[in-house]
């Protein structure tokens, strides 16, 4: 967003919020020297780091069923023996969470789940505790738990787990961590867990401002704004009519515009305004309890104002990404802890000093991972735990004649599976690192158990996995050393479109409707996360389909970053067929070419792939795949598919060839496709 939307967006929050110090405010939000600014976030800091902290106080009030922890610097409020977070106060805040919602309704854990696969009723369970527990409570800390053993006369009304809700404060901390661990027993009745959440909503009269990264913080509408807003293709996504603040007046809301990949998503929250200016806080210390990999997109903030801690769902994967227990499977799995950090500077000091003492204190809770402070024997410090490294690199003799390093490689430990399961598992642990320069990797602060080892490179199709299980034990430190990746490749590449990188960013992204914008994205790396872009493609291709010219067209520019169906009106929709034309001096006979597929996302959709015959049975499809519905949720990517399909030189002819891509679904606009990346390969050299 351009500094002089930023002005007036923070003016109008001033304004509402009758706070002093305009003028100096904004000086400081104008910019200024990096020393000057630097100057600002140490005084900050001092000032929220002055603040006295007490002996950790625990309090019952048996005559409201609640639980008080104190530490001087922030009370909580807990129902009892629920275990809902319904009070936080906070530097003379009396709370930071909504009071006009009920209590069961601020600050909570929730479950959503089926008796069994594929039941199409959705249950929520808020996880409310029968017994309430006091784990640890001394002057330096305070743990207490909130139970909930379940028993066959439960079922079918609550989830069929053992939960245990706990919550830590500590003494000098302004916040508080909380962590559940979840448990089946053997022969417990089969379910399907769709989703696991905590949920903060605070004060919609405080709290406007929000921040997921340093380029992506704005303003944001009221509940009540949505509610007085135009519904848009589906209810998450409301255009804006009549917002209480003028400036957000045209633009579009969707919680999805704010979603975020797990290996960034460490920190998000909110910014109050008022006296004093507070910020409210998730931070994420580690994502090995989190779902499907590094990459796994998930729910920030959002609108609300609503502050989200997601550990697994099927946003962005569909049910491939949903845990399914078959009757009798036991489980058992620690969630969290994550942090709720709260931080709060005087009325003359730029606001968003909050978001750069937050990101302070996200690093130091990353080094100081794992934590040694929780009481329950499933949390694992560091000497519980091992570690894994080596060294990666990739043998491609058409790239290079010699083994050459796979820098920058992702490299992990899931269940074991199948090459690339990793993308679809829910139920485990995943710890994941990212290579140096020279393919060296190192995953430490791994929880014992057998493993998987898991890999893939950015600008190297495909997916690695080690071929021998990885037992860690507590303290053991395995050395893998080197570990030889063969990508799929059968033959020299006669050409390509795009960059294997799992995503469809390196396509052409188009600008949305003047009339459905979220300025946030105006002039954004991330100009996918706008609305409605599936459309354009039938503005910008009205009676023909995409065509590509090897050699003449450029995928950056000329190839669309979603194969969508046209909308041509009614809500009526016609599947599309991309045509990708290329020239072959000479065809190789007899010879098998290969063509390489890499997919980015796929949504209910069929591809089919014919060569020179548009109304041939196609050589290849995909059958129906894909459930991440990436496309209305504005991601750049879902599941990653590959596919290596092999082309009879009989299918090729000499000169002008052409390669039909189908998309063959059009029951709706959101069924579709993201390429990764596409390669003809020529037969193999001898």
């Amino acid at each position: 967003m351009e500094k002089g939307n930023w002005r007036r967006q923070w003016r109008w929050l001033l304004w509402l919020s009758a706070m002093a110090g305009l003028v100096f405010l904004f000086f400081i939000l104008d910019g200024g020297s990096d020393m000057k600014s630097t100057s600002v976030v140490r005084r900050a800091l001092r000032s929220i780091g002055s603040r006295s902290s007490l002996d950790v106080q625990l309090q019952t009030n048996r005559l409201r069923q609640e639980v008080i922890l104190d530490n001087g610097l922030v009370r909580l409020t807990f129902s009892k023996p629920g275990g809902d977070v319904i009070g936080i106060n906070y530097n003379g805040i009396d709370n930071l969470l909504e009071t006009d919602n009920k209590e069961n309704n601020r600050g909570y854990w929730d479950i959503v789940w089926n008796k069994k696969p594929g039941d199409k009723t959705i249950n929520i369970d808020t996880l409310q505790g029968t017994k309430y527990e006091v784990i640890k409570a001394d002057k330096d800390g305070a743990e207490i738990s909130f139970s909930r053993t379940w028993n066959v006369s439960s079922s079918g009304t609550t989830v069929p787990l053992n939960i245990d809700k706990r919550y830590i404060m500590l003494r000098n901390y302004p916040g508080f961590y909380t962590y559940s661990i979840l448990e089946r027993l053997d022969g417990w009745p089969e379910a399907e867990i769709g989703q696991v959440r905590i949920v903060y909503k605070l004060q919609q009269d405080k709290f406007r401002f929000m921040a997921i990264s340093d380029n992506r913080q704005r303003i944001m509408p009221t509940m009540q704004d949505r509610l007085n807003g135009q519904p848009l293709a589906y209810p998450e996504a409301v255009l804006l009519t009549n917002p209480s603040d003028p400036e957000l007046r045209g633009e579009v809301d969707d919680k999805y515009q704010y979603s975020c990949e797990s290996k960034d998503n460490r920190l998000h929250g909110w910014i109050s305004t008022s006296d004093p200016p507070t910020g409210f806080w998730i931070i994420t210390p580690s994502i090995e309890f989190r779902s499907a990999g590094p990459v796994k997109q998930e729910l920030t903030s959002h609108a609300g104002p609503i502050a989200l801690s997601m550990f697994t769902s099927a946003h962005y994967a569909g049910r491939d990404a949903v845990m399914t227990f078959e009757e009798g499977e036991p489980w058992k799995k620690v969630f969290g802890p994550v942090s709720v950090y709260l931080n709060s500077i005087s009325i003359n000091e730029d606001p968003l000093t909050l978001w750069e003492n937050a990101k302070q204190k996200m690093q130091e809770e990353v080094e100081a991972w794992p934590y040694n402070f929780p009481q329950s024997k499933d949390h694992l410090i560091s000497v519980q735990r091992g570690s894994v490294g080596g060294q990666l690199v990739i043998r491609d003799r058409y790239i290079n004649r010699r083994l050459f390093w796979a820098g920058f490689a992702y490299v992990g430990l899931a269940a074991p599976g199948e090459v690339g399961s990793w993308q679809k598992e829910s139920k485990g642990y995943q710890f994941w690192t990212q290579t140096d320069k020279r393919g060296y990797f190192s995953i430490k602060n791994v929880r014992p158990g057998n493993y998987s080892l898991y890999a893939w490179a950015p600008g190297i199709i495909g997916d690695y996995k080690y071929n021998e299980i990885i037992t860690i034990e507590p303290e053991s430190k395995i050395e893998l050393h080197v570990l030889i990746y063969e990508p799929p490749r059968n033959g020299p590449t006669l050409w390509e479109i795009g960059i294997p990188d799992r995503t469809a960013a390196e396509f052409y992204v188009p600008d949305p409707y003047p009339t459905l914008m979220n300025q946030l994205y105006s002039n954004h790396p991330d100009k996918f996360r706008q609305y409605g872009l599936w459309d354009r493609y039938a503005d910008l291709f009205p009676n023909k389909d995409l065509i590509y010219t090897v050699g003449v067209s450029d995928y950056r520019s000329d190839w669309f970053f979603a194969q969508v169906n046209r909308n041509i009106g009614n809500e009526t929709y016609q599947g599309t067929t991309w045509q990708i034309v290329f020239e072959l001096e000479n065809v190789i006979r007899p010879g098998n070419y290969t063509l390489q597929l890499a997919l980015a996302s796929a949504s209910n959709m069929e591809l089919q792939v014919r060569f020179n015959d548009r109304s041939s049975e196609p050589a290849f499809s995909t059958g129906l795949i894909g459930k991440d519905n990436a496309i209305a949720r504005h991601g750049i990517h879902g599941l990653y598919w590959f596919y290596s399909i092999n082309v009879p030189s009989t299918l090729l002819r000499h000169g002008n060839n052409v390669i039909y891509l189908t998309q063959a679904r059009n029951t709706g606009p959101f069924e579709g496709l993201m390429y990764d990346y596409i390669r003809l390969e020529g037969p193999p050299r001898t």
